[in-house]
């Protein structure tokens, strides 16, 4: 039985790497559907899609296309497979979703900001813009990803916020990968903004084989919700993760000046 909406808070179900292929038609909807019971709001972190093809993003349109609640979204690594990013936008777009590349949008007074983010690796491991050409535009597309998040992050209005990502911004919540993969699976400068504003939550995939929790500097809460960690690490719930914030109270409108 679906839990019942509540009127108190305002709940997100987020999941990412679905990785959906071009045969994987019918094989989601009841997966969608049950988030969609459980939550007010579908948040998707990218590797949305195996290869990034039409195709396949086709089938994913279709799967989301009977999800009632609004689904916001954004794109990861293997969406860009295929050299034709665009083409997963468009699909997913076309069924009502928000794609967020470095945008915000606002559901139920919650902000949500997002990006698809980028490789380069934290702290002190982080690679740095030095020497080969390469080198400096690897570096160049981690700060590229980085501004965006940031642009998104100022756009935001409401007291309630959620980021949205799919590489990882701090060490923690890749955890359990292997050690000499680290600076692939996300970047220390995109936790950068996130202390720059208020945030109640951040959300990313990518890492697999990571941990499901983690913490910013300065405390917000990062959730790994790639969907192969969340089946592994909790086999008797469905493979979504499930938040909530408490809703703001309904401001009445200042009477007009006279």
């Amino acid at each position: 039985m679906p839990n019942p909406k509540s009127s108190s808070h305002v709940r997100f179900a987020a999941v990412g790497d679905i990785h959906v292929h071009k045969d994987a038609a019918g094989t989601l909807r009841s997966f969608f559907a049950q988030a969609a019971d459980e939550a007010d709001a579908l948040l998707l972190c990218g590797d949305l899609t195996d290869y990034g093809t039409a195709e396949e993003a086709k089938v994913l349109a279709e799967e989301l296309g009977a999800v009632p609640i609004p689904i916001v979204a954004v794109l990861g690594n293997h969406d860009f497979e295929s050299g034709t990013p665009e083409r997963v936008t468009e699909a997913l777009t076309h069924a009502g979703v928000c794609v967020l590349d470095g945008a915000a949008c606002e559901i139920e007074g919650v902000g949500i900001a997002g990006t698809k983010g980028f490789a380069g690796g934290f702290g002190r491991g982080s690679l740095g813009a030095w020497g080969e050409p390469a080198i400096k535009l690897f570096v160049q597309e981690a700060l590229n990803e980085a501004m965006k998040l940031e642009s998104a992050l100022a756009k935001l209005r409401t007291r309630r916020r959620i980021a949205l990502l799919h590489y990882a911004p701090i060490a923690g919540t890749v955890q359990g990968e292997p050690v000499e993969i680290f600076p692939f699976l996300g970047s220390s400068r995109l936790e950068e903004p996130l202390l720059r504003y208020p945030m109640d939550a951040v959300f990313h995939g990518h890492a697999h084989r990571g941990t499901l929790e983690g913490r910013t500097i300065s405390g917000v809460p990062v959730y790994n919700v790639a969907k192969p960690l969340l089946q592994r690490s909790r086999p008797d719930a469905p493979p979504f993760f499930l938040y909530e914030l408490p809703r703001e109270p309904a401001t009445e409108e200042e009477p007009a000046a006279t």
